[in-house]
């Protein structure tokens, strides 16, 4: 219609035209508009920065602003605010800190929109100096300012000066808050984040929204607190607050990581709309319940609905198999990743393969699929390798999959504690010294064992022989009977399990009773009533012993125990676990 109405060589249309294109997708045509137009004004060249700087082609964007800089076409604060997009996505300090001089050096007025895309830019390059400086400076802040500077010390750890900007702040919107708790709960610091959330529901200063529940969720879900996360999903119902695919997808992680597996097929069953995160978080909550013939069923499910699976689904299809010992499947879909799916594997896939076969004893299988692989193998694979070289006793190929893994992470203590385990377990007591003094001397410390379970909506923790709760007199007097009552229907110590060179047994059996996992279950007992389960959440894989001990207390004490370790979840029923002893 423009061109019909011989309107196609103005400037404002034309202008309007590239934004459109863009805004649709269409960068190569917009581009080419914005080519044709014979005399471009400085909202052309904005437009058309602004619409590669926001497709993630900061490149281009640059490289535009150069050609600006050639035309001698000068510059606004618009276009400013996109370059900055550009060097922020590019992460390229040295070019910004050029630009911030340039916009001095020519005069261009920052008005707050400006000044805050610079902030944001120092942030994103990460220099917090130049951050902190800046803001210092900037004669007037709004929220956006604020929140920034506050996730910009939290990305850098500083969560006390985080806390400090966010009670500064002369109004707390829902997006600080937000920050927040995002920050501590992708900094691995949940109980905090959980923290902050409890805060803002007693303040009542701003609303919950879906980004505050999704990492609340997802904050529950590394806890195992299944009180709040319940709780929450009532709150979303009762506020009406309608359920898109990220919070769809956090529900199910959150009920799958809490052991309420039901409750999160409830979930998926209901869903409205499921995307592929959907699907891939439903297909991993049956995985790490050792339910993977199920989790392999639906992904069959998902394909006849034609969705696509992407490199998370077949991340979580692959534990499925490798928890359940469904090698031949595993191979299946490993084989079909690319010719059948178009997804490439990555070096995941790969550790989860080698896993597969390792688990399963296919040991050299394991090692000829790392030496064909068509990519660099990561930590992963050989941690992997490593995994199972303890799992069956290989000590030669422990020591090599050990040492290709220190080359790749030297400070990871986690080799170093697997190859350990590898020598005391065939009774190489002089290695496991030997590799302890190497620890010592590099300053590396083994991570400690540390237990996690929800009472009445309070999470407790407890450490290895840890003494220091309230009811710890209880809990060992517990712990003590239920020794009794355990050897009184033929339970054994698995001394074997105890990875130090100890002569006396009865140090031995006593260095078992104080696992962290034992402490916890033992508190559950103590603090809740049959039938409701006792659910354990540990950070390091459960030992050989403290799974037998769960195994005889749900027989002998009738309770279902829920445990999650670092890999799955066990559960354990009338003296039966649900990983069939293959974990």
């Amino acid at each position: 219609m423009a061109v019909k109405a011989s309107l196609d060589s103005d400037v404002y249309i034309l202008n309007s035209l590239i934004h459109f294109y863009a805004a649709c997708g269409n960068l190569n045509q917009a581009y080419k508009l914005f080519l044709k137009i014979p005399e471009r004004d400085v909202v052309s060249w904005n437009t058309m920065i602004t619409a590669f700087a926001q497709a993630d082609y900061p490149d281009e964007a640059l490289e535009l602003f150069r050609g600006m800089e050639e035309e001698n076409m000068k510059p606004n604060d618009v276009t400013m605010v996109s370059v900055l997009s550009a060097c922020s996505k590019k992460s390229n300090l040295e070019f910004g800190r050029w630009v911030h001089t340039y916009i001095e050096k020519n005069g261009i007025e920052g008005d707050l929109i400006l000044n805050n895309a610079l902030l944001d830019m120092y942030i994103k390059c990460r220099s917090l100096e130049d951050a902190k400086c800046f803001f210092g400076k900037m004669p007037e802040k709004d929220p956006v300012s604020w929140t920034t500077m506050l996730v910009g010390y939290a990305s850098f750890g500083e969560f006390d000066a985080a806390r400090r900007v966010f009670d500064e702040m002369p109004s707390q919107d829902i997006a600080a808050w937000n920050s927040l708790i995002s920050a501590y709960e992708q900094s691995g610091q949940p109980r905090q984040a959980l923290a902050i959330f409890n805060e803002l529901q007693m303040s009542k200063k701003a609303k919950p929204d879906q980004v505050t529940l999704v990492s609340t969720l997802s904050a529950c879900a590394q806890l195992g607190a299944t009180d709040l996360g319940g709780w929450i999903h009532v709150y979303m119902k009762k506020q009406g607050i309608k359920l898109n695919c990220h919070l769809t997808t956090s529900l199910i992680d959150m009920y799958a990581k809490c052991g309420d597996l039901e409750k999160a097929l409830e979930v998926f069953r209901f869903a409205e709309r499921k995307d592929v995160y959907v699907w891939s978080a439903m297909i991993a909550g049956l995985a790490m319940h050792g339910r993977g013939r199920d989790a392999v069923d639906l992904f069959l499910d998902m394909k006849n609905t034609k969705v696509k699976p992407n490199e998370v689904t077949f991340t979580n299809v692959l534990c499925a198999c490798s928890h359940a010992g469904l090698v031949e499947e595993g191979r299946i879909y490993f084989n079909q990743m690319l010719p059948v799916y178009g997804v490439t594997p990555q070096t995941k896939h790969y550790a989860c393969m080698v896993d597969i076969l390792g688990r399963a004893g296919l040991l050299e299988d394991a090692m000829e699929l790392i030496e064909r692989m068509p990519i660099v193998s990561g930590a992963s694979v050989w941690g992997a390798l490593l995994g199972a070289c303890r799992t069956h006793g290989n000590v030669d190929l422990a020591e090599h999959a050990c040492k290709r893994l220190l080359e790749l992470e030297p400070r990871n203590h986690g080799a170093y504690v697997l190859l350990s385990n590898v020598y005391a377990k065939c009774g190489k007591w002089e290695e496991v010294s030997r590799l302890r003094k190497v620890m010592r001397d590099a300053g590396i410390q083994k991570e400690p064992g540390c237990s996690l379970i929800e009472v009445d909506g309070v999470i407790h923790e407890f450490l290895v022989g840890d003494n220091s709760h309230p009811r710890s007199k209880m809990i060992y007097t517990k712990l003590e009977e239920i020794a009794s009552r355990l050897k009184s229907v033929g339970y054994v110590p698995n001394k074997s399990q105890v990875l130090q060179d100890i002569e006396d047994e009865d140090v031995k059996e006593q260095a078992l009773y104080l696992h962290s996992e034992k402490l916890a279950i033992a508190y559950g007992l103590i603090s809740t009533n049959s039938p409701a389960p006792v659910r354990v959440v540990k950070n390091l894989r459960v030992c050989g012993d403290c799974h037998s001990v769960a195994k005889l207390i749900s027989r002998v004490y009738d309770r279902e125990i829920l445990l999650r370790d670092r890999y799955r979840f066990h559960h354990f029923k009338g003296g039966h676990c649900s990983c069939m002893d293959y974990w």
